[in-house]
C-alpha cells in the first residue's frame, strides 16, 4: 500500500474511471485483503479517521454519507460520497449512488475520480462483514442466515464465502417476493441451497453465522432467538435512528466487537445499549482492527455468542479506492484529466 508498491511517480493530474472500469479492477477477494490490512493498521494506530458527515435531504427522502480517511503507507487517501434516495425507483433510478475522490498522499493533488455509483461502498461493506466472520465465527459453519434481501445481502453472502463454507443459507426479508428472488439468484450463483425463512426467528434457528443488512428503525432480532455459538454481524445501523438488534443481545454477548467505539457509540447498535444503561463503553471487547492486528483475541470458545457492530468507516473506502487507483495506473485503465482540472 505504499508509493513504492504503486510503481508510479507522483502525479499532478487526475484519472477518471467509470463504474465498469472500477468493477473490472477489484473483486471480493481483493477487497477483503485491502480491508483486512486497513483494519489491522487501524488497530496499530496507523490511520487518520475523521468523523463521518451525514447530510439529510428530507423532502426527497435522501441521506448522504461523506466519509474519508488516510491509511499510513497508502499511495492515496480518499473521500467517499454515498447517497440513498428512497424515491429514486419511482424515477427509474437506483436507490444508491455515489463516487470516491482519491488524492495523492505524497502531494495532496487529486489523483482519481471513481464514478462507481456506490459499487465500492457495497464491496467494502461486504469485505468488513467477511473479516468479522473470519475473526469471530466458528471455523465449521453448517448454516448461515442473511436478514435483508437487498443488494448488500448479496454482497455479504458472496464475501462470506471467501472465509467460510456454509452448507446451507436461510434468507429473510419483510418483502417475501424479494426474499424469493434472492434465494433463486444466490442459489444459482453460489451453488448453495438458499431457502426462504418465514421470520427472523426461523432464519436464526440453527444458524452459525448471521448477517443483518436492514435499515430497521426498531429491533427485529431478539436475544432469546440467538443460539450459543452464533456469530452475528449487524451493519444496518449507520445512523442513530436505526436499530436491528435487541440491546440485550449486545449486553449478553460473550464478545462485542465494533468497527469504531466512537462511531458505534453514536450511530451503531452500541449506542442503543448505552442509552438503555445495559452497557458501558468499557464493556466493548475490542475494535475490529484490534482483533485483526492480533492485539486482542477473537472467538475463544465454540459456545460463546459473538456480535460485530459495523457502521462503516472511511478506512474501508480508502483501502479499496487506493487499490483501484494503483491497479488503474499500472494497467492504463481510465482517462487522464491532466490540463482539465
Amino acid at each position: 500500500m505504499s508509493n513504492a508498491d504503486s510503481g508510479s511517480a507522483p502525479r499532478a493530474g487526475a484519472r477518471i474511471l467509470n463504474e465498469a472500469e472500477v468493477r473490472g479492477l477489484i473483486g471480493p477477494d481483493e477487497a477483503l485483503a485491502a480491508v483486512r490490512e486497513a483494519f489491522s493498521r487501524m488497530g496499530r494506530g496507523e490511520t487518520m479517521l475523521p468523523p463521518a458527515m451525514f447530510i439529510w435531504v428530507p423532502e426527497h427522502e435522501g441521506e448522504v454519507h461523506v466519509k474519508g480517511a488516510h491509511v499510513v503507507g497508502a499511495a492515496n487517501y480518499a473521500v467517499k460520497f454515498a447517497s440513498v434516495f428512497e424515491r429514486n425507483p419511482e424515477k427509474g433510478l437506483a436507490t444508491v449512488t455515489g463516487m470516491v475522490l482519491t488524492f495523492s498522499a505524497e502531494t495532496g493533488y487529486l489523483s482519481g475520480m471513481l464514478m462507481d455509483n456506490g459499487f465500492l461502498t457495497d464491496l467494502r461493506t461486504g469485505a468488513a462483514g467477511a473479516l468479522a466472520a473470519d475473526l469471530l465465527a466458528r471455523q465449521d459453519v453448517e448454516q448461515a442466515a442473511v436478514i435483508g434481501a437487498g443488494i448488500q445481502g448479496r454482497y455479504q453472502l458472496e464475501a462470506l464465502l471467501g472465509v467460510r463454507q456454509p452448507r446451507r443459507v436461510r434468507i429473510f426479508d419483510v418483502n417475501g417476493a424479494a426474499a424469493e428472488a434472492y434465494a433463486a439468484e444466490m442459489s444459482e450463483k453460489t451453488g448453495l441451497t438458499v431457502a426462504v425463512a418465514s421470520s427472523v426467528q426461523e432464519a436464526l434457528r440453527g444458524a452459525d453465522v448471521v448477517v443483518s443488512t436492514t435499515p430497521a428503525p426498531s429491533p427485529h432480532t431478539m436475544l432469546e432467538w440467538v443460539e450459543p455459538g452464533t456469530h452475528y454481524t449487524a451493519m444496518g445501523s449507520d445512523n442513530p435512528h436505526k436499530q436491528e438488534l435487541d440491546a440485550g443481545l449486545l449486553a449478553a454477548a460473550g464478545k462485542l466487537v465494533v468497527d469504531s467505539r466512537e462511531m458505534c457509540a453514536v450511530n451503531g447498535e452500541l449506542h442503543h445499549a448505552l442509552d438503555a444503561g445495559l452497557m458501558t463503553i468499557d464493556d466493548v471487547h475490542a475494535e475490529l482492527g484490534e482483533v485483526a492486528a492480533g492485539l486482542k483475541p477473537g472467538r475463544t470458545s465454540d459456545d460463546e455468542i459473538t456480535v460485530a457492530d459495523l457502521t462503516g468507516l472511511g478506512i474501508q473506502d480508502t483501502a479499496v479506492a487506493d487499490y483501484v487507483m494503483r491497479r488503474a495506473i499500472a494497467a492504463g485503465v481510465g482517462r487522464d484529466l491532466d490540463g482539465l482540472l
